[in-house]
């Protein structure tokens, strides 16, 4: 893979607005948004193309970038003997282009005279926001095999969320035959589904596409401004496409409820997807912070990254986020606490950076630096699916604590 003459390179689409994960995409890029206690969304695409021998990262951003870049730069670093490079390239005007990216493949477009120049034959289009490993080299020996222009990623998915999906229909060979992006008849699901171990499934595009250079200058030339949308159609009619069958667990980051259930699920024992495989690592910033204390918390199935501080709590299936600090009698239960951005000196606020004692707090994402009050409730008491004041969101039935809240004592909702 690392010729010249066959070389694998990575661009790493960092996405739009995120506005379905507002408010977590408020001051952050959506890829930047933190998951698993310690990592970023950011993290996982990297680390797959690092563990999949690809060292030509690019990645291309556009709004809320500066944790984002700030992260990347603090993190990744090739050394001058490896041949690597990892470039961020933020949306910019220029003499040919004087928008903002349109969509996935007018990114590319924008910086294609840098892509042109880069030391590859071939690249691997990626999205900054899913939760996957997936080991790129064996998908780029599939696409060299075939003899295929362009490879889509797919992943076999019931057929009821095919309404949600990019779904594919493919012969026997692998080549594939009909894209259709959000089929909303039942007569079309059907058409495009297949038997696969008693259940109907279609196969659905992870967003996750290796092009040779000549195609890929090809296709954008042509009208159309979204891979999925425009790119993946047009190159079905024209080229030579197959699919690549992934078998493992992949999640779209997509909403704050898909969000919120893929972070709770790491707590689980023997989850299909985890962060503890010294062989296939995740990577993320170092940090240098001391061990947590706990002092008497009862604690199950959750995670606690470093740097916390937690009293004579109760907490379950929650993920607790780097310098945590959780008071006495607080009960967390699937709770996403983010942590925060720095140690805060003791008694410089009225209300300090973490949960205040007696606290009871289940189903919640509380996002970095937020200070929870003593006897807070967050419990979503009226059932509410979406709400939202100068303090709280709740979008899916899911309270959101925006980064840098402050909560007073006694507050219920």
């Amino acid at each position: 893979m690392k010729s010249s003459k066959v070389r694998l390179g990575a661009i790493i689409l960092g996405g739009g607005r995120g506005d379905r994960l507002f408010p977590l995409t408020a001051y952050r890029a959506k890829p930047a948004v933190h998951i698993g206690g310690k990592y970023r969304l950011i993290d996982v695409p990297i680390s797959n193309c690092i563990n999949s021998g690809i060292n030509l990262i690019h990645i291309l951003t556009q709004f809320n970038t500066t944790s984002l870049h700030r992260h990347i730069s603090q993190t990744y670093k090739f050394d001058i003997f490896s041949g690597g490079d990892i470039e961020i390239l933020a949306a910019q005007q220029t003499a040919k282009n004087k928008d903002w990216f349109q969509g996935t493949a007018d990114a590319v477009r924008s910086y294609w005279d840098r892509f042109e120049q880069m030391n590859a034959s071939h690249y691997i289009i990626l999205a900054g926001d899913h939760l996957y490993k997936m080991d790129y080299s064996e998908f780029f020996q599939h696409h060299l095999n075939s003899g295929a222009d362009v490879s889509v990623a797919v992943r076999p998915m019931p057929a009821s969320s095919a309404s949600e999906l990019g779904v594919l229909k493919a012969d026997e060979q692998n080549n594939i035959l009909r894209f259709v992006e959000k089929p909303q008849t039942p007569e079309l699901i059907q058409e495009l589904s297949v038997t696969e171990d008693g259940e109907q499934k279609v196969l659905a595009s992870m967003g996750i596409y290796i092009f040779s250079k000549d195609i890929l200058r090809a296709v954008l030339n042509t009208p159309g401004d979204d891979f999925g949308k425009n790119i993946i159609p047009y190159s079905i009619e024209n080229y030579k496409t197959t699919v690549f069958r992934f078998q493992g667990y992949w999640e779209d980051i997509g909403t704050v409820r898909t969000f919120f259930e893929a972070n709770i699920a790491l707590t689980e024992e023997n989850f299909k997807f985890t962060f503890y495989n010294e062989d296939y690592p995740i990577y993320t910033r170092q940090r240098f912070l001391p061990g947590s204390e706990i002092r008497g918390a009862k604690i199950d199935h959750s995670i606690i990254s470093e740097g916390c501080k937690i009293g004579n709590a109760e907490i379950k299936d929650s993920v607790i986020g780097i310098r945590g600090v959780i008071g006495d009698g607080v009960v967390l239960d699937r709770v996403l606490f983010m942590g925060a951005d720095y140690f805060e000196p003791v008694q410089q606020a009225n209300i300090p950076i973490g949960i205040g004692d007696n606290s009871e707090i289940r189903n919640v994402i509380i996002d970095k630096n937020a200070r929870i009050g003593r006897n807070v409730k967050l419990i979503n008491k009226a059932g509410h699916l979406e709400f939202s004041n100068d303090t709280v969101v709740i979008k899916d039935g899911i309270i959101v604590i925006p980064k840098n809240v402050s909560i007073p004592d006694n507050y219920e909702i």
